[in-house]
């Protein structure tokens, strides 16, 4: 028995086998990433260049976010209907295509409806990717494999800045669009090389009902919370979309719940290790967007630096990420996710920690040193917790689970970014009021107490790590019908 083991497929399994298909997932979601990313920095850009009012221009960043908030539920559906190869190697195209558009836009308005198509294209290009390499990787490997995927997912945002501001500085905005171009073509020749094929079976039955809902709840509620944070929680637009998300995200529950096949699989929440793996990616995202999200804007508005130089002083948190992700991988592999959720959390807990000291004065040297701090910390837990989820679901519902964490990680994003930019307002509203002091005081003052909040934050996520268990092998959920073999996704 154990000579059979020794010689078994997945014991001799190497990362070079699966090497081809994993270049054509991680090419197409650094480009999807990276545009997500890119615009933030040139909405400036846009502004001058079309003579629009930043309240216009921020819908290229809102309609592509919302775009991609609606299509992400659609994946599993269509994957299984059509195959996982031709739709991840169409929303390459789409999303390539919406590049070039956008690179053509004459006006404001083209813009954003270019980046509506960008967003519908590049939604579903992480959670396909995902699935594709899961199904790829034997389970005891596993970890090294999610691992190398999870490097862009967390470098790609930190390249961002430096990328679009270099563009925009050494020739033209366009070329944050037209870069795409090469980079997509790159990604479809390897995705039609070594992609592996899907049998067509029978087509799964269409959840209408789902399909309906899911876009509108999820882009709904991304819509709401992004236009409280960035105006008011008690305006119209803010109020409708968080409203009208919140009716639409119930009745998706419901509807969910009740049909035999639906486009979102909730009843895999009936695993209490996907449930705890889940809530702890939250409280993480949370927690980590601090420092991503505010960190920038620090940079920029109080300690006076560039968009470029920005983005350069941001590096050490990706090199952190690259540094630590794969590491981060094998270890998965050998002693499971609780001790690298503690140890990655712990080490994010610690810069976090010191980055509720800065202020006007503080030293380039003590702010780098926290960056990196956090992308080893990143590395080592985030792509570990996300393939702990993964793994704690029954694997023939691997195609369905997959855009249900990727959209639920959508909104709860949506709420970090809202609900710390939120908090800092209010705290810089509380120091002037408390201290009477300059705006500039006020504002350091607050972004001490969003920090110290992001470290509260990842306290509470290390006690929840805990918790954590390695997830038993699961065929399937009591409740849940099992999919048709020639549904599910090809090896």
């Amino acid at each position: 028995m154990s000579s059979k083991a020794e010689t078994s497929p997945a014991s001799e399994f190497s990362i070079k086998s699966i090497i081809a298909p994993l270049m054509a997932v991680i090419v197409g979601m650094i480009m999807v990433i990276l545009d997500s990313t890119v615009v933030n920095v040139a909405l400036a850009k846009f502004q001058s260049e079309f003579d629009a009012t930043l309240n216009t221009v921020q819908w290229t960043f809102t309609g592509y976010t919302l775009a991609l908030s609606a299509v992400i539920p659609l994946a599993g559906w269509l994957t299984d209907k059509f195959g996982t190869k031709r739709i991840f190697l169409i929303t390459i195209a789409l999303f390539t295509a919406g590049s070039v558009l956008c690179a053509a836009a004459q006006t404001i308005e083209q813009l954003i409806i270019y980046r509506v198509i960008q967003g519908l294209g590049g939604g579903m290009v992480a959670p396909i990717g995902m699935a594709i390499i899961f199904r790829l990787a034997p389970a005891e490997n596993r970890g090294s494999v999610m691992g190398m995927l999870g490097i862009p997912m967390l470098l790609a945002p930190a390249l961002g800045p430096i990328l679009s501001g270099w563009l925009i500085d050494a020739v033209t905005w366009q070329w944050i669009f037209l870069i795409n171009l090469p980079i997509g073509i790159i990604a479809i020749i390897v995705g039609l090389k070594y992609l592996p094929q899907n049998e067509q079976g029978k087509p799964p039955r269409l959840d209408v009902l789902g399909m309906i809902l899911a876009p509108i709840a999820f882009a709904a509620l991304a819509y709401g919370v992004s236009e409280g944070g960035r105006t008011s929680w008690t305006a119209d637009n803010t109020l409708w979309g968080l409203i009208g998300g919140g009716i639409a995200l119930i009745l998706l529950i419901i509807v969910e719940l009740t049909h035999k096949q639906p486009l979102l699989e909730l009843r895999v929440f009936r695993s209490s290790d996907f449930t705890r793996g889940t809530i702890l990616v939250w409280i993480v995202q949370i927690a980590l967007f601090g420092a991503m999200i505010l960190m920038p804007v620090f940079l920029q508005e109080i300690k006076g630096y560039s968009a470029l130089d920005t983005g350069v002083i941001m590096l050490p948190q990706a090199i952190g990420t690259m540094f630590f992700m794969p590491i981060g991988g094998k270890l998965f592999d050998k002693i499971g996710a609780r001790p690298l959720a503690i140890g990655g959390l712990g080490l994010v807990a610690i810069a976090l920690f010191m980055l509720t000291y800065i202020d006007l004065s503080t030293k380039l040297i003590l702010i780098l040193v926290p960056l990196f701090i956090i992308g080893s910390g990143m590395g080592l837990s985030m792509m570990a917790l996300n393939t702990h989820v993964l793994n704690s679901a029954p694997r023939h519902l691997v195609s369905r689970v997959t855009p249900l964490t990727t959209a639920a990680q959508q909104v709860v994003t949506s709420f970090a970014v809202a609900g710390l930019t939120g908090y800092m307002t209010t705290r810089i509203t509380d120091h002037m009021a408390a201290n009477g002091g300059t705006p500039l005081n006020a504002a350091i003052g607050a972004y001490s107490d969003t920090f110290m909040l992001s470290f509260g934050l990842t306290l509470f996520g290390i006690l929840f790590s805990f918790i954590l268990r390695k997830p038993k092998p699961q065929p399937e959920i009591e409740g849940v019908e099992k999919a048709d073999p020639t549904m599910m996704m090809g090896h």
